[in-house]
């Protein structure tokens, strides 16, 4: 298999944290693929623990947003 790029093994993602983007954006994807067949016009999101003290700031808000 050989050495792998850095880049490869990481993904470097929106905001000043990725760990407070990234999984909520493929979270956001996840839901969106499993009920893509249904009529939904609006989901709710209640954040919690650290994405929860640290939304905004870490721009989750936004990437939820961003991924609908």
């Amino acid at each position: 298999m050989g050495l792998r790029s850095i880049k490869e093994i990481y993904i470097i993602g929106h905001g000043p944290s990725s760990s407070h983007t990234m999984g909520p954006y493929f979270a956001t994807q996840k839901i969106i693929e499993k009920y893509k067949n249904y009529n939904i016009k609006n989901i709710i999101v209640t954040l919690y623990g650290s994405l929860a003290l640290t939304g905004k700031g870490h721009l989750t808000d936004a990437i939820i947003d961003l991924g609908t």
